[in-house]
């Protein structure tokens, strides 16, 4: 089993922000785990900050402490939600798209029959960068540029993976003609920097941090590849996971214009094994305390409690749907778990 160790919660100024309630009955404690992805994409600080919500306000009133941790990416989430390593995780649209059909990166496995879904989190938008000497046009089709030149597909096991796995082959890129390198977000804009790479994608929430980092430092030598409706189309292959959003101008340092792009969504997801007080508790706390959120990552600012009950590619935990419907919300059959 993948040993994993435990990242300091890294917010702990953050939980001033917030007064804990009252204790008015300590309950039995109980430790969950939230796996996210590597430390310089946007799940791990949201991840940090749903865990240090959770600890303050749900610990020392209902005994519920939960702890994020940095993973690969969806793809292992799924594996480690499996193995009840992780009790919460936060996966990629893509992923859990596979994950509930047992198709793609889970066709072996088959259908993660574990798996319940919370509430959608942000979208993730492409934001493919290579040497702005290798962009012609500016277009996603650069990436033909990038054969026989390094390129970093993301951490292995990552969604991320999975996505340039499926991405390509619908754009007509054939990624095995890449250099191909493994690495997380931080690294990946490292070597960007630095020139050991020449193309790489920051596919999470904007902004990213790791891209700002690369963008800052490499001058105006790096480039963010447009999608346009055309692209997305041939991107999505059969489905309509994929759409056309646009990253503003200036969300980068060296990024004077808008760039229009593909984007997807994530979702905040659980083992069905967990409790429903606990999943309801931990779907109160997150609905009712979204400034928290918001102050502490932008992405956050897309959970909406109108939207949260579209698009999930396996059922709802049972304590999810307690909340929804005590806020006068009709789920639909097809998410309620059989």
């Amino acid at each position: 089993m993948t040993k994993l160790t435990r990242r300091a919660l890294g917010l702990g100024g953050t939980a001033a922000l917030l007064a804990a309630p009252a204790v008015a009955q300590q309950r039995q404690a109980r430790s969950y785990v939230l796996t996210t992805a590597t430390t310089g994409g946007t799940y791990y600080p949201v991840g940090v900050a749903i865990a240090t919500l959770a600890k303050v306000r749900l610990q020392s009133s209902q005994g519920l402490d939960l702890s994020a941790i940095s993973s690969a990416g969806s793809t292992e989430n799924v594996k480690l939600l499996r193995e009840n390593q992780a009790q919460f995780a936060i996966l990629q649209g893509l992923v859990a798209q596979f994950a509930g059909s047992g198709t793609g990166a889970f066709q072996a496995e088959g259908v993660q029959r574990n798996l319940r879904g919370i509430l959608p989190l942000w979208y993730n938008y492409e934001q493919y960068v290579i040497d702005r000497s290798l962009a012609t046009t500016g277009r996603i089709g650069d990436m033909a540029n990038l054969y026989g030149k390094k390129f970093s597909m993301g951490a292995r096991g990552s969604g991320l993976e999975t996505m340039h796995r499926w991405i390509f082959p619908n754009l007509g890129i054939d990624y095995e003609k890449f250099d191909l390198v493994y690495q997380g977000y931080g690294p990946t804009a490292e070597s960007l920097q630095n020139g050991s790479i020449q193309g790489g994608n920051f596919e999470a929430g904007l902004p990213t941090g790791a891209l700002t980092q690369a963008m800052a430092n490499a001058g105006t030598r790096l480039k963010i590849l447009a999608f346009n409706e055309e692209d997305v189309r041939r991107a999505n292959g059969n489905t309509s996971l994929l759409s056309l959003s646009t990253i503003p101008a200036n969300t980068y340092p060296n990024q004077p214009e808008a760039v229009p792009t593909a984007r997807l969504p994530n979702f905040f997801a659980c083992n069905a094994a967990v409790p429903e007080q606990d999943v309801y508790l931990v779907t109160k706390s997150i609905f009712e305390n979204l400034p928290f959120l918001n102050n502490i990552h932008a992405a956050t600012r897309e959970i909406s409690l109108a939207d949260s009950l579209g698009g999930y590619p396996f059922p709802l935990h049972p304590g999810a749907i307690r909340y929804y419907r005590e806020k006068g919300m009709t789920v639909p059959a097809a998410l309620i778990p059989a």
